[in-house]
């Protein structure tokens, strides 16, 4: 077999040339830069092979693929990102949350996780609290970067201008932000009100205990902005991640009086009013740019991430101040669940066109622990989500996709999202039908069981309470489905299994 990387085909894109030469085959993968070759030994492995009695069959086929949605990427927290089951200290929801595994437990979750991104085309994933002292510090940050760089993946570190710790979010570091505040407190933001916010989208408060990690910056005082931009050069060269995640910080805005003068017409504070918003994209495009700069000092293949928010898209006003940021960025505008629900009928390629940033791409804010009652919609069957995502964000011209990938893939239900996610970024015109038959149907035994355990789970989730009767139903016939198939399949429809009986147990 011979394997190539062409740098003159898109990041990802596969091709597979198989021939017979003198009655064998002759088998070419060529494959576009960082990730290409690995998508087309995958796709060769998990679609063209196929596996008989008589061993490995290939047919003769060419086979030619090009990612839809150039930028896939998962996003996560280090201390809710819970792949690695077998240790102690998983969290499920926070941003403001110490580390409670053991040291190692970093990078045995995030090695799990790029194994799976490898295998299913899921180009990059944000990390925030990617540097702790308490989980390996920079030894460990370069030890995940360059096993992910082998197969693939883009390690993005999540960072926020003067906010969310700076570049290293916990320890006692040159480029943490509570030790940087500590030796100089004239540099702190001035704040226009608490920190904190409540999602519209979630039932129940959230809450934002004070604390080192509250701590923030005033984006006024230039020696602050340099100090993030050194402390982004210091990252880019010493771990050589994928690229970088970039935000402003989203629970308050500095209103200090240089601030509001610097914000001037461009920005009214009172778009801040009633808990509307909790940033300013004046001052994102003041400083941004700079940042970015500091980032590409790694290489101009870094992806750069700028972080524009939550939901408001459709709103050229917020949009007004973001005239000069720089092309070769990639803009994230986030939607939580209400503001997605509008977008899917308003949302047009004209708007994006429009757009004064490009690349423009989509980070979902729901379909994981930030909204839905109080279960949230963490554990869910998110699958169906994620495909019309990665459609509507085709066929309006976005270039990319980001959603949450924090619950392990044991989680049946997260295991078939995340297929999805891979799948339909990477080929939106795939349809529903052909993702069950395809990537659903053989992991649970065949085309019925899976209509019939697709079924079940999304049962579960559509209901909080349940009469014990269904439950009990579900739970048994799971638990038959189980007998009747091999391999991991008997592990999936035994986690249904267990799902109804968790709930089953509680009464509802």
């Amino acid at each position: 077999m011979e394997l190539l990387e062409r740098a003159d085909m898109p990041e990802g894109a596969l091709r597979i040339d198989v021939q017979l030469a003198g009655g064998a085959p002759i088998i070419r993968v060529a494959g576009g830069p960082y990730s290409g070759v690995i998508y087309g030994v995958e796709e060769l492995v998990q679609r063209v092979a196929s596996v008989g009695p008589a061993g490995v069959s290939v047919p003769v086929v060419a086979v030619e693929r090009t990612p839809k949605l150039a930028y896939r990427t998962f996003w996560t927290w280090d201390h809710s990102t819970n792949w690695e089951l077998s240790q102690v200290g998983h969290q499920e929801i926070g941003v403001f949350n110490p580390y409670g595994k053991p040291p190692g437990g970093f990078l045995k979750d995030y090695k799990r996780m790029v194994d799976f991104c490898s295998r299913h085309q899921i180009a990059a994933i944000v990390i925030y609290g990617f540097f702790r002292d308490s989980h390996g510090g920079v030894e460990a940050a370069k030890e995940l970067t360059r096993y992910a760089r082998e197969r693939g993946v883009r390690i993005l570190p999540g960072v926020a201008i003067g906010a969310y710790g700076g570049v290293y979010w916990e320890g006692d570091h040159r480029y943490n932000l509570a030790t940087y505040l500590r030796d100089n407190p004239e540099m702190a933001a001035d704040m226009e009100r608490g920190v904190g916010f409540q999602l519209a989208d979630l039932s129940f408060p959230l809450n934002f205990p004070q604390s080192d990690y509250t701590r923030t910056a005033c984006p006024s005082e230039p020696a602050n902005i340099q100090w993030m931009a050194d402390a982004l050069e210091w990252l880019v060269e010493t771990v050589e991640p994928g690229g970088v995640n970039i935000e402003g910080g989203d629970y308050g805005v500095c209103g200090c009086p240089r601030c509001v003068t610097r914000r001037g017409e461009r920005e009214a504070a009172s778009r801040r009013d009633n808990d509307a918003e909790f940033w300013s994209h004046a001052d994102m495009a003041d400083n941004f740019p700079k940042l970015f700069d500091a980032a590409r000092s790694g290489g101009d293949d870094l992806w750069v991430y700028c972080e524009l928010q939550w939901d408001n898209l459709l709103d050229p006003a917020a949009h007004a101040p973001l005239e000069a940021l720089p092309k070769g960025g990639i803009y994230q505008h986030t939607f939580n669940r209400a503001y997605w629900e509008r977008a899917k009928d308003e949302l047009t390629a004209q708007h994006v066109h429009d757009l004064p940033t490009q690349a423009n791409v989509i980070r979902s804010q729901f379909a994981c622990q930030w909204n839905g009652d109080e279960r949230t919609e963490r554990y869910a069957f998110n699958a169906p989500v994620f495909a019309d995502l990665a459609k509507t964000s085709a066929d309006v011209g976005m270039r990319g996709l980001t959603v949450w990938g924090e619950p392990s893939p044991y989680h049946v239900s997260a295991e078939l999202s995340y297929l999805a996610f891979g799948r339909f970024g990477f080929d939106p015109t795939l349809s529903w039908a052909e993702f069950m038959r395809g990537d659903v149907a053989p992991r649970l035994g065949g085309e019925a069981e899976a209509e019939v355990f697709v079924a079940r789970m999304t049962e579960l989730d559509a209901n909080q309470v349940l009469p014990v009767e269904r439950l009990r139903a579900i739970r048994d016939d799971a638990l038959d489905a189980a007998r009747g198939v091999t391999g991991e399949a008997i592990r999936r429809w035994s986690w249904l299994a267990d799902r109804a009986n968790q709930r089953l147990y509680m009464g509802q």
